[in-house]
């Protein structure tokens, strides 16, 4: 890595996890491999870390997580289902978002290959034990056949994940690397947007 490598954002349920920072800095390594500088959500909250648990505690993070996307050239999203449930981290969701609304390239990475729709149908029946059952046909457009025991749909078919968000990455150019390893599916996306940042692999 040199001074002119490119900042990556480095984001997704990892920051919850009980080895958070040591998570990071193998990410980080292998970001300097592929000639990226990579970023992640803590860099920002120095002065955060030492306030309480509460409101102001979180928006503190908020907003240092948000100027970190400011200035990063690009982002890496992990995708993963979050809380045991088939949808990912709500507040990555909201980051790859922003990310698009600036203009920034992105790359996303998951250790399950699931479907969303086969994400959904197992949550359902491993909670509830309720299958999933056809969707009743109406004049609302669908991108789903199938509906959940509260009546919602279940969306998105044939994507990983909800298709704003997997829609997002693509719409920057980018794919979403699978891989049982994390760190092997985060390499994979790392050079993949090494390649597209012009860095060496």
């Amino acid at each position: 890595m040199t001074n002119d490598s490119p900042s990556v954002y480095l984001a997704g349920d990892l920051v919850f996890r009980p080895n958070a920072l040591a998570l990071f800095e193998q990410l980080k390594a292998i970001c300097a491999e592929a000639g990226l500088n990579g970023v992640a959500p803590f860099d920002g909250q120095a002065e955060a870390r030492e306030l309480p648990p509460g409101r102001e505690t979180i928006l503190a993070f908020v907003r240092a997580d948000r100027a970190l996307m400011d200035t990063c050239a690009a982002g890496i999203f992990c995708i993963d289902p979050f809380r045991r449930s088939a949808d990912m981290d709500p507040g990555t969701a909201v980051e790859i978002g922003y990310m698009l609304g600036l203009g920034k390239p992105m790359e996303g990475y998951t250790v399950d290959g699931r479907l969303y729709g086969e994400k959904v149908r197992d949550y359902w029946r491993n909670a509830w034990g309720a299958p999933l059952v056809p969707r009743p046909l109406s004049d609302a457009p669908t991108s789903g056949a199938l509906a959940d025991s509260d009546g919602m749909l279940v969306h998105s078919d044939g994507l990983l994940q909800n298709g704003m968000v997997e829609g997002f990455i693509g719409l920057s150019g980018g794919s979403v690397a699978i891989d049982a390893d994390l760190t092997s599916a985060f390499r994979e996306a790392a050079r993949r947007l090494a390649r597209r940042l012009g860095r060496r692999l």
